[in-house]
């Protein structure tokens, strides 16, 4: 016996590679150091000209999103999620993106599945500033179904000392604005899944009054990435704190900013929440409260500014194309989460 007749084919690998490569290459900047298929990659941070920095680092999956691409076969898009869902990560702390680092795992390596998946990371990498500079694929029979794969993504970032976001500063009064979501980003689909299709009757192909395309298309939609939108905000040092919304909802997500004795009170009137979110709700007959403990509700990043730096914030993100909804504010409180 040889390897391949236990079903992995260090061929098909080799053949996948070069054109992961060119994808991988075209995300290379001053840091990078040697190529692609060393042992570990290798990164300066000499051309930055920092004087105290940190460095950020955060891992994430893409969960049973991975669905949704399997039966599109939208494989270029579940790499623009993984990678801008990270990049969202260690914003919020204030960090811009160094490089990534990806991690794919199936059964069987399927002829252009890596080189989508990889591409689309790289294109995500290049639009956030950000070396895709190594990764590993493995192929193990057994593990997983037929034309299914998962995959992972590790970042690492660096803010100075100084510009660290870190909530200290959040008090009764701070001013909570919102960013629209692109949709579901990457959280929630297990109980998406289970209510439109299971119970709804749904498929991916088809239509519903008020989402644009079909079902399958609202439900792949990438994770958007905010780092563009931000990060001048960071160096001017006017953000109080940035919360990412993705697992576990505003009732998860909110409270891991908050300094003791506050709470944040959050007006769901203040926007429009899109139409795939009501009909999830109206097939589960998800309770309101669940369906903000779990999904985004159309807001992807909550922003906590002073109440006299709000409307320069705003002016800023409206000139950068964002769409600010003022959507809460900060009260006294045990580091909860209420809703009016």
């Amino acid at each position: 016996m040889n390897y391949e007749d236990a079903g992995v084919s260090l061929a098909r690998a080799d053949k996948a590679m070069v054109g992961v490569k060119k994808s991988v290459r075209t995300t290379f900047n001053a840091g990078v150091l040697g190529d692609i298929g060393n042992f570990g990659g290798l990164f300066t941070l000499s051309h930055l000209n920092l004087k105290d920095p940190v460095l950020v680092s955060s891992v994430d999956g893409v969960g049973t999103k991975l669905k949704i691409h399997f039966g599109l076969k939208s494989h270029n898009l579940p790499g623009q999620d993984i990678v801008n869902h990270c990049c969202n990560d260690i914003l919020v702390q204030g960090a811009r993106p160094l490089f990534f680092l990806d991690y794919l795992a199936t059964g069987k390596l399927e002829s252009g599945v890596l080189e989508a998946v990889v591409e689309g990371m790289a294109l995500a990498c290049r639009e956030n500033d950000c070396v895709l500079i190594g990764g590993e694929t493995a192929e193990m029979p057994g593990m997983y179904q037929e034309g299914e794969y998962d995959i992972s993504g590790t970042i690492v970032g660096v803010v100075e000392r100084d510009e660290i976001i870190d909530g200290k500063s959040i008090a009764p009064g701070t001013v909570v604005l919102g960013l629209p979501s692109t949709g579901l980003h990457t959280n929630g689909y297990s109980l998406a899944r289970k209510a439109l299709f299971e119970v709804g009757g749904y498929k991916l192909d088809s239509k519903a009054d008020g989402i644009e395309g079909t079902i399958g298309e609202a439900l792949a939609v990438p994770h958007r990435s905010y780092y563009h939108s931000f990060i001048d905000l960071v160096h001017a040092k006017k953000l109080q704190g940035l919360v990412h919304i993705t697992g576990s909802g505003f009732q998860g997500n909110i409270p891991r900013i908050l300094p003791k004795g506050v709470s944040v009170q959050i007006n769901r009137s203040a926007w429009k929440v899109p139409e795939i979110f009501n009909l999830i709700q109206k097939c589960g007959n998800v309770e309101r409260d669940e369906m903000y403990s779990t999904f985004n509700m159309g807001i992807g990043m909550l922003v906590f500014a002073a109440q006299s730096d709000v409307s320069e914030i705003r002016r800023y993100l409206e000139c950068k194309g964002e769409t600010v909804i003022e959507c809460g504010k900060v009260i006294e409180g045990n580091n909860n989460v209420v809703f009016s």
